[in-house]
């Protein structure tokens, strides 16, 4: 039913943190990314370094060189990592089964009338396809 691509190891809340930042300015360094971050969650600039090179193994970023400086940039945007998140989700607790998933949503409220009304003509389009 899904990609056979094999599934990323989960971003740590750091990870996301530092992700938003790459996602946000299209490219970073680790320099860059300390900066950004300075306020919300304060590091060292070889902290940055381990994170992004983490980022790079679990496969959500990858890098260039500037000179002697390391520029990340993410492979794929939010909204596609969120989907594979989304996926894994579907595959662990719903069996494969993106219906149960929705139903569970609708069940617990967190999908509202309007929501439902958009999905619907979303999936109607689809099928004139």
């Amino acid at each position: 039913m899904f990609s056979s691509r094999k599934p990323r190891k989960p971003l740590s809340e750091l990870e996301h943190l530092v992700m938003d930042v790459i996602w946000e300015r299209k490219t970073a360094t680790a320099e860059d990314v300390r900066l950004d971050l300075a306020e919300r969650h304060p590091m060292k600039e070889s902290t940055a370094r381990t994170i992004l090179k983490r980022l790079e193994e679990k496969g959500y970023v990858d890098h260039g060189t500037e000179g002697r400086t390391n520029v990340y940039r993410g492979i794929d945007a939010p909204q596609s990592v969120a989907a594979r998140a989304v996926r894994q989700i579907i595959e662990r607790f719903c069996g494969g089964s993106v219906e149960q998933l929705l139903v569970g949503m609708v069940n617990d409220d967190v999908v509202d009338e309007q929501e439902l009304q958009r999905l619907a003509q979303r999936i109607a389009r689809r099928k004139e396809k």
